[in-house]
């Protein structure tokens, strides 16, 4: 497997052969269902903790498969995200998201997104709260 787009294909064919869901998977694994699915759209890191877990989730996984769902994600630019003003003040370094499926008080099915992350207020920059005054 070499780039990127070839390693999720490969991902994504084993997941369908595997039948699971992303849900399904994150209920063997302990994490969440968004995290899974990064997982194996290559946006996330798998953790060595977690390989064997997935792999009893997902025991189609081959070596190759898991060495590459283990190298740091290629993130890249999108000018688009820029624009969205919540980017600035949601810290993706303590973030955590889940998308579930719940019945709705009229009995039909909707879904859930929660979304759980560190929230990061703009702070107005005074020069007396600035530490670095103490260093000149």
């Amino acid at each position: 497997m070499e780039d990127k787009s070839s390693v999720v294909a490969a991902l994504q064919r084993v997941k369908a052969i595997n039948g699971k869901s992303f849900s399904e998977i994150a209920a063997t694994t302990g994490l969440t269902n968004v995290y899974v699915a990064q997982l194996f759209r290559r946006q996330a890191q798998l953790k060595p903790e977690t390989v064997a877990s997935l792999r009893s989730a997902v025991p189609q996984l081959d070596d190759t498969h898991i060495e590459a769902m283990m190298l740091p994600p290629m993130r890249s630019y999108d000018p688009n995200l820029l624009q969205e003003p919540a980017v600035y003040r949601m810290s993706a370094i303590d973030f955590y998201c889940s998308v579930d499926k719940i019945k709705g008080i009229d009995g039909k099915d909707r879904v859930l997104v929660t979304f759980d992350g560190k929230y990061l207020p703009h702070v107005e920059q005074k020069t007396e709260h600035s530490a670095a005054r103490l260093y000149k």
